[in-house]
C-alpha cells in the first residue's frame, strides 16, 4: 500500500476522492482552506468551485446530492453560522447522494473573529459529526462519511481543527471507488425536499427516527475505539485532546471516539463498568462532558479542571489533572531581547494609505474581515469595529440612523472585495431601500488576500485559473440604487482624503471603489508597474527624524538611533531607515514626509 505524508486537509481532500465525489465546494477560511485548493489541483475528477460565500457553497452542494451525486462543502467555523439556513434544514430533506459538510474550528483564536465548538451544530442539527485525530483518520471518516450520508439519508458533518487541518503525518493510500448510484432528479420526491409545512411534519418524525438508528450504529462505528490498560483511570476525548491525553498519560484507559454525535451509549456503559474512575478531555466546550453526566454517570474531573478555552495541549493536560495551574515553560532568551514583530500590512499594500487617510480624516470606521483588520493596530488605529463578514455596512447604515445629521462627515464602512460579494451586497442594499445615507468603500485588491489568494467572483478566474465573468463594482452599485459612486487610487493620500470627506458628507449613500490597486502579492496583476520607482532611500542630510513615516507602519521603514544633525544644522536623536529588499516603491512615504528627506533610488 503506497502511504504519503499528508497535512490533514489535503486528508480530507483525498478520502473525498477516493469516495467518487463529482462536486466540491466552499469558502475560503483559515484553517479549512487548502481543503478545496487540494482538491482543485490534484483531483481531476472533482468539480471544484469558490462560492461568494458559505450560505452558498452548501446550497450547490446540496443540488448535487439531491441530484444523486456525492458532494462536499468545507469551511472554517464562523462559516457555518453563514450556512446554517440551508444546513438545518437539510437534516430534514435529508440527500440522495452522499453529502458531507467540512467545517474546520480555530481554538485559541489564531485566525477567527471568534472561539466557538461545532459540535453543537451537529446536536443542533441533529446529523451524526465525526472528528479525526489524525491525517489518516481525516482521509478515512472523509471516506466513511458518504456511506454513513447514503445508508441514513443525512448530511454528516466532518470536524477538524487547527492542529489536524495543518499538522503532516503518514496517511496510506486507496485507489477511488466511483457511486453506483445513477445521477438524476425526480419529481416524485417533491414530498421529500419540499420544506413547507405539511411535508415537514412528515419529516421531522424521520429526523427522530433517524437519530435513534444513528445512536444504535454508533455503538457499533469501527472509529470509536475502547483501549482498556490500567483500570483505575478511564478517559473519554475525541480528536486531538485524545492525543494530547494519550501522550501524557499512556498507562490509563481510554474510550476514543470517532463519532463524537450522537455518542455510543451502550459503549459508554461499557466503558464506566470497566473502569474506576472516568475524566473526559475535551477542547472549549463541556460537549461530551454535559452529554455523559445527562445520562446518568458520574464524571472523576472534567471541565473543573481542563480549561474550556483555548487550545490543549500534552503540557497543559498533564498539569490539569496533576492539579496544578498551566504555566507557559520558561525560555532561555529574554523577551526584551528579540524583536517584537507584530502582524503587518505587506509593503506596498494599498490598504495602507487608504487608511492612513481615514485616520487623517478622524473617521469612525467600521471595519470588515480581511487583512485590512490589521489597521486598529498601532500606529493606524484607523478601524474600530469588526464583528463577522459583511457587518461593516450594516453597521455604518445603523450608526448614522442613530446619530442623524450628527453623523455626517464621521462614519464610514470599510470592506474587502471579496468580503463585499460574501455578505456585503445585501446591507448595502439595505442602505439604498431604507433611505440610508453611509458611506461604503470596497477595497478592490483583486483576491481573497487574508486566507491565501483565493480566487472570488470579482477577480475574473476559477478556482483552477479558467479566465471567466468579473463583477464591476461600479455596476453592481448603480444596480443596488447607489447614485453617488466614486473611484479613487488609494496610493494618492491627498486625493482619497478630498472624495472621502465629500462622500461622507453627502446625505445619501454613497459607494466608494478603490481602482488599480490589486494586492502587492498578486504577480499575475503586476501591480509594481503603476509605481515609478523601485525603491526609495532617506537623505540623511534632510531627515529631521520626526518619525512621520513610521506613522504608516510600513514593513520596510525602520528607525536607527543616534545623535546627528542635518545639513542645515537642525539637531536630532535618530533617523528613519529604508530597507531597500522590502521597498516596493509605493511612494506613500514620500507624500507622508514634510522634508523631502525620501527620495528615490536608482532604476
Amino acid at each position: 500500500m503506497k502511504k504519503e505524508l499528508m497535512q490533514g486537509n489535503a486528508a480530507v481532500a483525498r478520502g473525498a476522492w477516493e469516495a467518487g465525489v463529482k462536486v466540491a465546494t466552499a469558502y475560503p477560511g483559515t484553517p479549512s482552506s487548502e481543503i478545496l485548493q487540494d482538491v482543485a489541483s490534484t483531483y481531476p475528477e472533482i468539480y471544484p468551485e469558490w462560492a461568494p460565500n458559505e450560505k452558498v457553497a452548501v446550497e450547490v452542494a446540496a443540488g448535487a446530492a439531491l441530484s444523486g451525486v456525492r458532494s462536499m462543502a468545507a469551511m472554517k467555523h464562523v462559516g457555518l453560522n453563514v450556512a446554517a439556513d440551508p444546513f438545518m434544514t437539510l437534516a430534514y430533506t435529508g440527500v440522495k447522494g452522499g453529502m458531507l459538510v467540512v467545517v474546520a474550528d480555530d481554538p485559541n483564536v489564531h485566525s477567527s473573529q471568534n472561539e466557538q465548538d461545532s459540535r453543537n451544530w451537529a446536536r443542533f442539527a441533529k446529523v451524526p459529526m465525526l472528528e479525526p485525530s489524525d491525517g489518516q483518520e481525516c482521509k478515512d471518516f472523509a471516506k466513511i462519511a458518504f456511506e454513513i450520508s447514503e445508508k441514513f439519508d443525512t448530511p454528516v458533518m466532518l470536524r477538524t481543527e487547527t492542529r489536524v487541518a495543518h499538522s503532516d503525518s503518514p496517511v496510506v493510500l486507496g485507489e477511488r471507488k466511483e457511486s453506483t448510484m445513477t445521477p438524476g432528479l425526480d419529481p416524485k420526491d417533491t414530498p421529500k425536499y419540499v420544506m413547507v409545512p405539511a411535508y415537514v411534519r412528515v419529516r421531522r418524525k424521520f429526523v427522530e427516527e433517524r437519530m435513534r438508528k444513528l445512536e444504535a450504529y454508533a455503538d457499533k462505528f469501527k472509529y470509536n475505539v475502547m483501549e482498556i490498560n490500567d483500570t483505575k483511570i478511564g478517559v473519554i476525548s475525541s480528536g486531538v485532546s485524545y492525543l494530547y491525553a494519550k501522550e501524557a498519560f499512556p498507562e490509563w484507559s481510554y474510550l476514543k471516539l470517532g463519532m463524537v454525535w450522537p455518542l455510543p451509549k451502550k459503549m459508554i456503559a461499557t466503558f464506566f463498568k470497566k473502569v474506576k474512575k472516568v475524566i473526559i478531555v475535551e477542547e472549549l466546550d463541556p460537549f461530551l462532558e454535559t452529554e455523559i453526566k445527562a445520562m446518568g454517570y458520574k464524571v472523576f474531573h472534567g471541565k473543573d479542571v481542563i480549561p474550556n478555552m483555548y487550545e490543549l495541549s500534552p503540557e497543559i493536560v498533564e498539569r490539569s489533572l496533576k492539579g496544578k495551574a498551566y504555566k507557559q515553560p520558561k525560555i532561555r532568551v529574554k523577551p526584551e531581547d528579540l524583536p517584537r514583530r507584530p502582524p503587518n500590512l505587506c509593503a506596498g499594500c494599498s490598504h495602507r494609505p487608504l487608511f492612513y487617510a481615514l485616520k487623517k480624516l478622524g473617521a469612525y470606521v467600521f471595519g470588515d474581515i480581511g487583512c485590512y483588520t490589521l489597521a486598529a493596530a498601532p500606529p493606524l488605529q484607523a478601524l474600530h469595529a469588526c464583528i463577522c463578514m459583511g457587518a461593516s455596512v450594516g453597521m455604518a447604515h445603523g450608526a448614522m440612523k442613530a446619530l442623524g445629521s450628527e453623523g455626517l462627515g464621521k462614519v464610514v464602512a470599510v470592506i474587502g472585495d471579496s468580503t463585499f460579494l460574501h455578505g456585503g451586497v445585501t446591507p448595502l442594499m439595505d442602505v439604498v431601500y431604507n433611505k440610508g445615507n453611509s458611506t461604503t468603500i470596497v477595497l478592490d485588491n483583486r483576491i481573497t488576500g487574508m486566507t491565501g489568494h483565493q480566487e472570488h467572483a470579482g477577480t475574473g478566474f476559477t478556482i483552477r485559473q479558467e479566465p471567466t465573468n468579473m463583477v464591476d463594482y461600479e455596476v453592481l452599485g448603480k444596480a443596488l440604487g447607489v447614485k453617488s459612486i466614486r473611484k479613487i487610487d488609494p496610493y494618492d493620500i491627498k486625493g482619497c482624503m478630498e472624495i472621502i470627506k465629500e462622500e461622507m458628507a453627502k446625505n445619501e449613500p454613497s459607494m466608494i471603489i478603490c481602482k488599480d490597486s490589486p494586492c502587492m502579492l498578486l504577480r499575475r496583476a503586476k501591480p509594481l508597474e503603476k509605481f515609478k520607482n523601485p525603491f526609495y532611500f532617506i537623505n540623511a542630510d534632510k531627515c529631521r527624524g520626526c518619525k512621520m513615516c513610521l506613522e504608516i507602519n510600513c514593513p520596510a521603514i525602520s528607525w536607527r538611533a543616534g545623535e546627528g544633525e542635518t545639513k542645515d544644522g537642525h539637531k536630532r536623536k535618530g533617523t528613519a531607515y529604508i530597507n531597500r529588499d522590502q521597498c516596493v516603491g509605493c511612494e506613500v512615504c514620500v507624500q507622508v514626509c514634510k522634508f523631502e528627506a525620501i527620495v528615490p533610488g536608482q532604476k
